[in-house]
């Protein structure tokens, strides 16, 4: 498939924003959606909408039967060894609070560990430091360099024999780095700790194999899989996940209730309390669908084209400095201008339909490290191209010189 037949898939990229087109360059807070994830959801509103695990009638076996099947397209999309690791979630945060309280609760005492880095995403540190307040356990934390990158000397002083879990980003989505997750697993295993990667930044630009590189607990968030918002995923060793409490409790995840005693489920049921968002995980088996159809070859290849083009260009514009520039990182650029807030650029420039992220990204203590208030991110998806970057550089010469 070349570019313009895969961007025909996606109808919001025809939509005029204030008389230009859009040019939407904000994947990283989360991606658009392809025709076939939109129809997918429609056709189970449509034909099959029904509860599911619950009744004999034919809709909600309909249902029930799509539901799972998705089970199985994502064990096989992250390579897990069973389809009962896969546990439905409302996205990447819900994972992590679910890992954090129940291995938190059952394993964490007073004087353990828990590692994570210093360009984590906030819903991969406050859960951590909730769960450590509360059983009075140390945080501790992977420092990076200027360039973004993690300083890996630092790793082997930190995880030790009194890491109980570490946790971290495989990309960060403020920097883009790639981080050397497999390394960081290897020297966890060898303290026996246990390791949660977030993918929720690189589930759609790589292809990750849980199996191959040894993860004990994997989350990710569907809309940034080009799926529906409300859904993601928790992968989970099976035996890391038998061995933990249940998280909520509700409808499904029982077996046997009584007021005297209640039994709990068995996988994955154990972990999905109450009615799922059935529509959105079915739009989730859709998206891989079609991640599958377009294929990671292809994906890596249009957003390496984007990334180096889009980094030479903006290199181009005097006062402007990269944040982030780790020898391994992925189609995400964040930046700032001398002397200009990065909220009055993105402002401007959403005037002339260029729609990228401002701010702190979720990662303040990352803009602390790097002495900035926040920054202006540009994050590419396959379905861009280089044209859309030529629109974003017009839009941002276009706005200094308003600015200036």
């Amino acid at each position: 498939m070349n570019i313009t037949d895969i961007r025909a898939d996606f109808p919001i990229l025809t939509r005029k924003i204030k008389g230009k087109d859009l040019v939407y360059l904000d994947n990283g807070a989360t991606t658009q959606k392809p025709r076939q994830v939109i129809d997918a959801i429609a056709a189970y509103y449509d034909n099959e909408n029904s509860n599911i695990h619950r009744g004999v009638h034919t809709l909600s076996q309909e249902a029930t039967t799509k539901y799972e099947a998705v089970r199985t397209k994502v064990q096989e999309f992250i390579g897990a060894k069973h389809s009962h690791e896969i546990i439905f979630t409302k996205g990447t945060t819900d994972g992590v609070n679910l890992v954090a309280q129940s291995f938190g609760k059952k394993h964490l005492k007073k004087g353990d560990e828990i590692v994570i880095s210093a360009m984590e995403h906030h819903s991969n540190i406050v859960p951590w430091q909730m769960i450590c307040e509360e059983k009075e356990a140390v945080l501790k934390v992977i420092p990076i360099n200027k360039k973004g990158e993690l300083i890996l000397e630092k790793i082997d002083e930190l995880i030790t024999k009194k890491t109980k879990l570490v946790a971290v980003n495989h990309i960060s989505n403020t920097l883009g780095t790639i981080n050397p997750i497999k390394k960081i697993i290897e020297v966890a295993h060898a303290n026996n700790s246990v390791v949660l990667i977030d993918a929720a930044q690189s589930v759609n630009h790589t292809p990750i194999d849980v199996q191959a590189l040894d993860i004990d607990f994997l989350v990710f968030s569907g809309h940034k899989l080009f799926a529906p918002t409300g859904t993601g995923v928790l992968y989970g060793k099976e035996n890391l996940l038998n061995d933990l409490p249940p998280y909520q409790g509700g409808g499904d995840m029982i077996k046997e209730v009584s007021f005297e005693k209640t039994t709990y489920n068995c996988l994955p049921h154990k972990f999905e309390a109450g009615t799922p968002n059935i529509a959105g995980i079915i739009g989730l088996g859709a998206a891989i669908d079609y991640i599958n159809k377009i294929g990671f070859d292809l994906i890596q290849e249009q957003e390496k084209k984007l990334l180096q083009y889009a980094t030479a260009e903006l290199s181009k514009i005097e006062g402007l400095q990269i944040i982030g520039t780790a020898k391994e990182k992925t189609s995400v650029i964040s930046f700032i201008i001398e002397g200009i807030h990065p909220f009055d650029i993105g402002t401007i420039i959403d005037q002339m339909g260029i729609a990228v992220r401002t701010g702190h990204h979720c990662t303040q203590p990352l803009m602390t490290f790097f002495e900035i208030p926040g920054t202006i991110r540009a994050s590419f998806s396959f379905y861009n191209t280089l044209e859309e970057v030529d629109l974003l550089i017009k839009a941002l010469n276009r706005a200094l010189l308003m600015l200036s």
